[in-house]
């Protein structure tokens, strides 16, 4: 019974037999106010390689009425079962089928999710299909490989707005019909349907004119900074198109901002989806903004690497992902005018962290993962296939070179255009313009696990003259559990020599680029040299390594990591830092330490908000128990203290204020957040909008200072979709065993929840200061976590595996209770990779507990 599951197998037999020629679907939604079930007509044009053999076409509906195959009726009842319908007896050559099903809204924000804004009460409808929901929405093939032109024809309400892939004709009868679009993926396609609010523009370019537009709901739109957005959407538009010398290949480009998005965006093409959280409500910082605009143009690059051309299976999505990653950061630091040439700390600080994470986990799997289904791929979004390969090409582009390696993307475009391929492909393209065999290379990068650690090897005279320098490669085993062998690989680094100046300050003297192979490399151009105060492997993150810095310099950069002059450099080393932590091998008293000595002086606001959440995380899980309260507090003070130094209205300003919030726990403290937020204490300069005002409201419900009277009258300050949000974040707060039994009901024991706000209440069940309250319900968790993984759709499912796992519960019992359950339960793999994950975490946590109280 393959329920909604397919192999490779099973994709690959029916892209041998099937070429896919068009489709066209007829979708009735005239309903959607009042949402049910919708009525979906697809008619499929197809070619079959032999005659008299069986396929069959994918759709997930409560009700199928008519199947006609090639003229002949086939009876539903007969043919559709387990998300399929069987094809029988195709004929050589050209065949038609012709499905009519009634289709569901969702709001689980998979297949045509339905929502109804509190704000006018009118509906708006998005769809989601990546990895495999079209299938929710229009009978299809449901596999990248089998692509096809694709034409809608929409029936919605008077007044609203029909937006898919091709550009929006005006409707006739309340009836839109869509021009058909290039061949494409199923996954790729889109309808936006609602009373949205627009804004237009243009990107134009040696004659050409590409319409744009920005769509959300006339709720946000007094928040929508257009003008903003189109300025990152051009940037990128003239960079990627200089860079792929390949023209946009759509003929428009709109970007739409859609409530409970369970993704950061999705690129569907012509017509990107993403999260109308980024429509930002209240002031926050630079770094929002930042990321706000990696994810445009992480989406727009996926245009040409994704959509143009497509993989032929999932087990390259890490190359769809890693590209249009890589790229986007690459187009924020070099694009002229970008207001972020510093993006590469951003990336070093956020994406590689997650990386280095996401490889010493079990489920650790090489860049290149082998997919056998759907289940697989479901679960494969990960900082391996995002960020670590994102890392990989950064250093693929180094051992290249840059302009080597855009003339190679420029030839794979050029020859693959509106098709699919393999890995093999782009890097037959990557070899023929740099002159490099990249075979080696990507055995040891793309098909291995693991992650090698760099250390300097330094010997100096009586003078300090360096007589002998090597990096040692050191490559360590891979986490139990895991698959594969640890792997020793080609680095291509930069080595970084740091020196004190008359100002205090940390500057680069010089920069030495070489070849890392092998177990020990010598680098003989620094012998002979005076030392330096700092030496910095993999200077300039070209690399994907665990750094370690030789005694001499951990000294100096635990007394000046402020101090160096560029952000990168310090990047790095807070990275360093943080992953030693996580591994045990600095204390969290001692890293709290170092982060108050050097924080004041960390300019990069990004690297200023990550340091709130690695403190928060550390004090939280790695600290020893019986410390814990104490560096908590410590941290809470210098908190409120930098909250107060901090610049008027300045973006440190309000991150310090955010991180105060968060952690405040005396009663003076807690008056203060309730004074802001009553607005009897007032700070010079931080403004007390929105969302701020929720933040410090969840503090106060989840230490007892406001109950449901409050959470209610905040409510009603706020009447949208985000506030039904924070209230429910609120209420599931509250340090009551009520609040928590009604918070796991609303989860657990019923699925009426939309997937943001299901999102929301494991949010606010999950306190770190209530681990006391928590604790019976582990052994709940365990009692129905199978049960919901098959019950839940894999979204909704995922949420809950992943949020309410005891993470907080770092005990022997913990892993006791998690293997008893991996024993007895027999989960999927999926189910198993996401627990054996989570169990992961409680391990690491032991062993820093340990590590921070020998320190003590």
């Amino acid at each position: 019974m393959p329920g909604t599951n397919l192999t490779r197998e099973e994709a690959q037999q029916r892209a041998r037999l099937l070429t896919v020629d068009a489709y066209e679907i007829e979708l009735d939604l005239s309903g959607a106010q009042e949402g049910g079930t919708y009525r979906s007509v697809t008619t499929v044009r197809f070619d079959a390689a032999e005659s008299g053999t069986e396929s069959f076409i994918d759709l997930v509906a409560p009700t199928v009425h008519e199947v006609v195959l090639n003229g002949d009726a086939l009876s539903p009842n007969e043919v559709f079962k387990d998300s399929r319908i069987a094809l029988p007896g195709l004929l050589a050559g050209r065949n038609e089928l012709r499905v009519v099903a009634d289709c569901a809204y969702t709001n689980t924000g998979e297949g045509l999710h339905r929502f109804v804004d509190p704000v006018d009460q009118q509906a708006y409808l998005y769809t989601q299909f990546e990895v495999p929901d079209a299938r929710r929405v229009y009978a299809s093939f449901e596999q990248p490989d089998l692509k096809a032109t694709l034409q809608f024809t929409v029936t919605a309400p008077e007044g609203w707005t029909v937006i898919s892939n091709s550009p929006t004709p005006e409707p006739k009868d309340n009836v839109w019909r869509f021009e058909p679009t290039p061949r494409i993926s199923t996954y790729i396609t889109a309808l936006i349907v609602g009373p949205y609010h627009s804004v237009h523009s243009s990107y134009e370019k040696d004659g050409r004119s590409v319409p744009l537009g920005i769509y959300c709901r006339p709720s946000l739109a007094e928040y929508l900074d257009s003008d903003a957005i189109f300025e990152v959407t051009r940037q990128g538009f003239g960079w990627f198109e200089e860079k792929f010398d390949y023209a946009y290949p759509f003929a428009k480009y709109d970007q739409l901002f859609v409530p409970e998005f369970n993704a950061g965006a999705m690129e569907n093409a012509g017509a990107v989806t993403i999260r109308d959280q980024y429509v930002f409500r209240s002031k926050v910082t630079d770094a929002a903004y930042e990321a706000r605009a990696e994810t445009i143009l992480h989406e727009l690059a996926h245009m040409w690497f994704g959509d143009l051309v497509t993989m032929e299976w999932w087990n390259d999505l890490w190359l769809n992902e890693s590209f249009a990653t890589y790229t986007s950061i690459a187009c924020q630091a070099h694009a002229p005018g970008s207001r972020w040439p510093h993006a590469w700390t951003s990336f070093a600080n956020s994406m590689k962290t997650w990386a280095y994470r996401q490889d010493q986990l079990p489920s650790t799997h090489p860049i290149m993962a082998e997919i056998r289904d759907l289940d697989d791929v479901l679960v494969n979004f990960d900082g391996i296939t995002y960020a670590k390969g994102a890392s990989v090409l950064k250093q693929l582009v180094a051992y290249v070179g840059m302009d080597e390696f855009f003339s190679g993307v420029q030839a794979y475009f050029k020859r693959h255009a509106y098709q699919n391929t393999r890995l093999s492909d782009l890097l037959g393209a990557l070899e023929e313009t740099s002159g490099r065999d990249l075979k080696t290379w990507s055995k040891q990068w793309l098909e291995t696990a693991g992650i090698n650690v760099l250390r300097p090897e330094i010997e100096t005279d009586a003078s300090s003259t360096v007589t002998s320098f090597a990096v040692r490669q050191e490559a360590p085993a891979l986490p139990q559990g895991a698959t594969g062998e640890p792997t020793l690989r080609p680095h291509r680094i930069a080595i970084g020599l740091y020196d004190l100046n008359a100002t205090g300050k940390l500057i680069r003297s010089e920069r030495i680029e070489l070849d890392v192979d092998g177990e020990l490399t010598e680098v003989p151009q620094l012998v002979g040299t005076k030392r330096s105060a700092v030496i910095l492997l993999n200077d300039d993150d070209l690399t994907y390594a665990k750094v370690r810095l030789d005694p001499d310099s951990l000294a100096v950069v635990t007394e000046h990591l402020g101090d160096f002059e560029e952000s990168l450099p310090r990047a790095l080393s807070w990275a360093s830092a943080w992953d030693m932590v996580r591994d045990g091998e600095l204390a969290t008293r001692d890293y709290l330490a170092l982060v108050l000595s050097g924080i004041a002086k960390e300019s990069d606001i990004g690297v200023v908000q990550s340091l709130h959440r690695q403190v928060k995380l550390a004090l939280d899980l790695y600290a020893a128990p019986a410390w814990r309260e104490t560096g908590l507090a410590k941290w809470t003070e210098a908190t409120l203290d930098h909250l107060r130094a901090a610049a008027p209205g300045s973006d440190h300003q309000l991150a310090w204020a955010r991180a105060f919030t968060a952690t405040a726990r005396t009663d003076a403290q807690l008056d203060l957040v309730s004074g802001l937020l009553e607005g009897t204490e007032t700070i010079e300069g931080l403004a007390i909008d929105t969302e701020l005002r929720w933040a410090l409201l969840e503090r106060l419900a989840a230490t007892g200072r406001a109950d449901e009277a409050a959470i209610a009258a905040e409510l009603e300050r706020d009447k949208t979709s985000a506030g039904e949000r924070h209230a429910a974040t609120a209420r599931a707060a509250r340090p009551t065993p009520q609040a928590k039994a009604e918070a796991w009901a609303s989860v657990v024991e019923s699925d009426n929840l939309p997937n943001a706000v299901q999102e929301a209440v494991i949010g606010g069940f999950v306190q770190t200061d209530q681990r006391e309250l928590l604790a019976p319900y582990t052994e709940k968790y365990f009692a129905v976590a199978k049960d919901i993984w098959h019950s839940r759709s894999h979204e909704m499912a995922q949420q809950i595996v992943v949020g309410l796992y005891p993470a907080l519960h770092v005990s022997r019992a913990t892993l006791d209770a998690t293997d008893a359950w991996l024993a007895a339960s027999e989960p999927t793999a999926a189910l198993r990779r996401l627990v054996t994950e989570s169990r992961a975490g409680i391990e690491r946590a032991l062993r820093a507990q340990a590590a921070d109280a020998d320190a003590g």
